[in-house]
């Protein structure tokens, strides 16, 4: 081999360990949460149903408006819950699809104004019988393939269709606390 080939090699060598060195620096630093601030309280009119269960008689809503893909990489989004004896739950919430986690942000009051929570802590998601919403969440709607959705349109098109067109629910199947 020649010697400019050789120097060739050797740069392009160069070249390629430059990037992956790179790469795994960007890799190891420590994840940082964006800001966040209260969206408006939901109305109504802007509620997107989605399937839980059979095995629960509540019903499960999303706020369009306040669906939002974050550049942290969370999802974040206000979770309406009327229950069959009339009581309505309104949290705001986010998920991390890379490690399958959510948080609360702030419950909804009576009032139709904010609690927010000072200490939120990011929380395992648990596919359960009931009140699974959260896996279904992540699961169906807002991290197909275990990646966040790019934005809010994309989560409210997965809502009106009932399930993300990349959605593999294999990815949860014989996941701990699953069916």
């Amino acid at each position: 081999m020649s010697i400019a080939r050789r120097l060739a090699a050797l740069a392009l060598a160069l070249v390629v360990t430059a990037a992956c060195a790179t790469t795994e620096d960007a890799d190891d630093r420590p994840w940082e949460e964006g800001e966040t601030a209260l969206p408006p309280f939901p109305q109504d009119a802007d509620l997107l149903p989605f399937d839980v269960s059979a095995a629960t008689s509540n019903r499960f809503f999303i706020d369009a408006r306040s669906l939002g893909a974050g550049s942290d990489g969370v999802v974040r989004y206000v979770l309406v819950i009327k229950t069959s004896g009339g009581a309505t739950n309104v949290t705001f919430e986010g998920i991390r699809c890379d490690v399958r986690e959510y948080k609360l942000y702030a419950t909804g009051r009576f009032d139709r104004s904010w609690g927010p929570l000072l200490a939120g802590q990011w929380r395992p998601i648990v596919y359960k019988d009931r009140n699974r919403h959260h896996a279904v969440l992540s699961r169906d709607f807002f991290c197909p393939n275990g990646l966040p959705i790019r934005s809010a349109d994309e989560g409210r098109d997965a809502l009106r269709r009932g399930k993300h067109p990349e959605s593999q629910r294999e990815l949860w199947q014989g996941a701990a606390g699953g069916d």
